[in-house]
Parts: C-alpha cells; structure tokens; sequence
C-alpha cells in the first residue's frame, strides 16, 4: 500500500468534530490530507435549518475518494442537538412507557425525515443501556427502559424507522452502561457483573439490534472486569472484536465513543487513544471536541502504528470494508446525484403531532 493510500486509510478512522457555523479551514485541510470517515455536529454548529442544510453540503462536499458521514447525537430528551423549529421530542422513556412499538417506529421515522431534510445521514441513537441503576447519573430516562427485552423491541423499532428512511442509526453504549453510577464524561464507571448477567441484561438489546440489522453500534467507555480487568471496554479487544464482533456476530461498523471524554482522555491522549481503540476492533474512533493539532496528530499516529505493525492491515482492511459496506447504503446526503434538502419536513404537524402522543406517557 503506498503511503498516500495508508494516510486515508488512516483518515477513514477518525470522525471529528469542529467549531463554527460553516467549515473551517483546518477541517477542510483535515479532509483533503487524510479523507475522513465524516463529521459530527453539536450546538456549536447549529443556528436554524437552513444553515444546517448548508453546513452539511458544505462537509459532504469536501469528500475525496468517498462520502463523508454527516453525524449527530439526536435521542430526543437532553441529548438534542437539533432544537426547534425542529420537531423536540420527549425522551425515550416515553416510548418504553407506552411499550407501543409503531409508536417507536413512527416516532424515529419521522425523525429521520428531518435529519435527511438538512443532510444527515447518522444519528447516534437509539440508546440500548437497560436502566437498571436509579443512581446512574447519565443514562436515566434516556434509556427505552429498565427491562432488556422490553428495551430491545423498542430499540429494533427505533432503528427500522431510521434505517428504513435512510438514517443510519447506531446503538450505544456497548456493552452497557445502564447500571453504573459514575457518568464516563467524567470518570471511568466501573459494570460489576458477570457474564451470566451480561448475556441476562446487558446485551439482550444489542442482540435484537443486531438481528434488525443496525449500522453502527458505539462503545461504552466503562470497565468491565469479568471480561477485561486492564482495559476500558473502547480499548479491549476482549469486548469489542471478542464479544461485540465474534460472539454477538456483529458485522456494521463499531463507533467509539468521544475519545476526549475524562474516562480514557484522563489517563490517555487522543494518539494512544485512536491506536488502542483500533487495535481492539473499533472501526471508527469519535474526535470530537478536541483540537484541529491533535486531530491530525491522532491520525498520524496511527499511520505510525501501521507502519511499525502495532496496528495490523488487515484491521486497517477489515475497518475500511466495514464501513464502505454501511456507507453504499446510507451515506449519500448531498452527493453528487444525492438528496436535495427538503426543510419544509422540519418540525411538520404530523411530527409534533407524534412527539405529543409521546408526552403522554412522561
């Protein structure tokens, strides 16, 4: 492989976040040397519909060799990016209250409609975490519920309606982080159980995932010792290629989460991180609100790692085909030939309509 196609491959590792309501220059210098798996949008970079149609041609169009995955975390509740005029939906555990699966259907199809209306084209959601953990300070009523199979059923129906109008969606936070009382955003949560309970709890939502198909499922930074006593589940090989990809038969594209959240960026910078994060099976690694500097040294230094085998190619191969396989079907917003925005979808009737039938059962 020659070093040019080793740099983008390295680049189609790496998902950034930015800052401003129009593409920097140092993001699009980013993409041009390294061509990324894609961008991430938070409030930051949002005003109105408009401009977030605008700012998600602009990203896609600064693709070289492949399309850019446009990204966002859109739940509903408090993790929502998106404020009005678009649709605000409650949080999920209304759906898990009204144990109504159309309504979770209807509910991420019409989600769906107004992020492929402004050009995106993932949604880092559904959550699959069982709530089990009252305490847990950030999960809560982002969770579908505090049954697994409940919370599995549901979880399939929020990702068929997103899937099925042309959203990616991702599952998260394997392999749960429902029953923890630290928040990973600022400290390492340690999961307590054995593997009995995993497979009981735990991983019940992730298995219907899978069996619906789901594109990307994102890691949880959080400590398992049952299964890896050493390392974080982003970082374990264990977890991710072992159970995740091996055992769970998962395979879309496995997300890590954030590398700078206090979990792993305490103990670990971004180019430690994005290597290890690689060498254990993530396929893409989330840089998001990092600098532009260590971005591209992230990059960089995985590319080392490659060059000295720390990072084998054929993981390298296998990420690359892992997402190539996801992106033929989703990543097309704003492409050439692509979707033309369609913002009159934004915050209709017939969604507010939907997020009120939700509301009921908070």
């Amino acid at each position: 492989m020659s070093l040019r196609d080793l740099r983008r491959q390295a680049g189609r590792c790496v998902i950034a976040g930015f800052g401003g309501h129009t593409a920097p220059d140092d993001l699009r210098k980013l993409v041009a040397e390294f061509d990324l798996a894609g961008v991430i949008f938070f409030a930051r970079n949002i005003v109105e519909p408009q401009q977030v149609a605008e700012l998600s041609r602009e990203c896609a169009a600064l693709a070289r060799e492949w399309p850019l995955w446009i990204s966002v975390d859109q739940e509903g509740g408090r993790v929502a990016r998106l404020k009005a005029p678009f649709t605000e939906w409650p949080p999920a555990v209304t759906l898990g209250r009204s144990k109504d699966e159309a309504l979770a259907e209807r509910f991420a199809a019409a989600l769906a409609a107004e992020l492929r209306a402004v050009g995106i084209n993932l949604d880092f959601a559904p959550v699959l975490d069982v709530h089990t953990n009252p305490a847990n300070p950030v999960i809560g009523d982002r969770a579908l519920a505090d049954e697994p199979e409940l919370a599995g059923r549901l979880g399939a129906a929020v990702i068929r309606g997103l899937q099925n109008n042309g959203v990616a969606a991702c599952g998260k936070h394997f392999p749960g982080h429902g029953d923890t009382h630290v928040d990973s955003h600022e400290a390492m949560p340690v999961v307590e159980h054995d593997r009995r309970r995993l497979e009981a709890i735990e991983f019940v939502p992730f298995k219907r995932a899978i069996a619906e198909g789901v594109a990307t499922i994102m890691t949880a930074h959080v400590l398992l010792p049952a299964v890896d006593q050493e390392n974080v589940a982003s970082f374990s090989k264990s977890v991710v290629t072992g159970i995740l990809k091996q055992h769970l038969g998962f395979g879309g594209v496995v997300v890590s989460d954030d590398l700078d959240m206090k979990a792993v960026s305490s103990t670990t910078d971004n180019t430690e991180a994005t290597i290890r994060a690689i060498q254990a099976g993530c396929d893409v690694v989330l840089l998001c609100n990092t600098t532009p500097a260590a971005q591209w040294q992230a990059i960089e230094s995985l590319i080392r790692a490659v060059e000295r085998g720390d990072v084998t190619q054929a993981r390298m191969d296998d990420a690359f085909r892992r997402q190539r396989q996801i992106k033929e079907r989703f990543a097309t917003s704003f492409q050439a030939g692509g979707v033309a925005p369609a913002l009159e979808l934004v915050g209709r009737a017939e969604h507010r309509a939907i997020a009120l039938e939700m509301s009921a059962w908070r």
